[in-house]
C-alpha cells in the first residue's frame, strides 16, 4: 500500500509497520505468525492544504479487496485482513461514511469486510520492508500479477 499513497501529491510520508495488537515492538516474523494480534498497516502522513483525507481514502478503497474477511490477495490470516485506524470521533464518522461510499461503488454484489477500528500504538516495521516495492521492483510486479492483486481489483473496482 506504500505506493499508491507515495504518487498522492500532498502525502508527505508513508510507512509500513504493524498496530492493533498485544506485543510491543512486534517484528515482522512475530506479526506474520499471527500470534500478537497485530495488522500489517501504513501510516500516511498528509498535508491537508494539498490533498484531503477523502482523497486519500478513495486512494485506499481502490487498493484493496474490501471482500476478504481473511486478508488480502495471497496473504491470509488476521494480520493481514484490511483496516482503518481512527484517532477521533470525527474521523471515525468519515472512514464510516467512505465505507458507505465505497459500498455503493463496487463493481460487484457483496458486503466490504473492512473494519473500522480505534488506532492503537503503531509500531514501524523492519528497514527491509520499508519502500519494499522501490527496493524489490521485480519481485513486487510478480506479487502483484501471481497474487491476481491486478486482476481483482479489476473485478471489485473496474480499475
Amino acid at each position: 500500500m506504500e505506493k499508491p499513497f507515495e504518487e498522492l501529491v500532498g502525502v508527505l510520508a508513508v510507512t509500513s509497520g504493524y498496530t492493533g495488537g498485544h506485543v510491543e515492538n512486534p517484528s515482522y516474523e512475530q506479526v506474520s505468525s499471527g500470534a500478537t494480534g497485530h495488522i500489517e498497516s501504513v501510516e500516511v502522513v498528509y498535508d491537508s492544504s494539498q490533498i484531503s483525507l477523502e482523497k486519500i481514502l478513495e486512494v485506499y478503497w481502490i487498493n484493496i479487496d474490501p471482500f476478504d474477511g481473511n486478508g488480502q490477495f495471497c496473504d491470509k490470516g488476521y494480520q493481514y485482513t484490511s483496516a482503518l485506524f481512527y484517532s477521533t470521533d470525527a474521523e471515525k464518522e468519515l472512514f464510516q461514511k467512505s465505507w458507505a461510499q465505497a459500498q455503493r461503488k463496487l463493481k460487484i454484489s457483496g458486503t466490504l469486510k473492512t473494519n473500522i477500528l480505534p488506532a492503537k500504538t503503531f509500531f514501524k516495521a523492519e528497514d527491509y520492508h520499508q519502500d519494499y516495492y522501490k527496493k524489490n521492483p521485480i519481485r513486487y510486479r510478480y506479487y502483484r500479477s501471481g497474487c491476481g492483486r491486478d486482476k481483482r481489483l479489476q473485478q471489485v473496482w473496474n480499475r
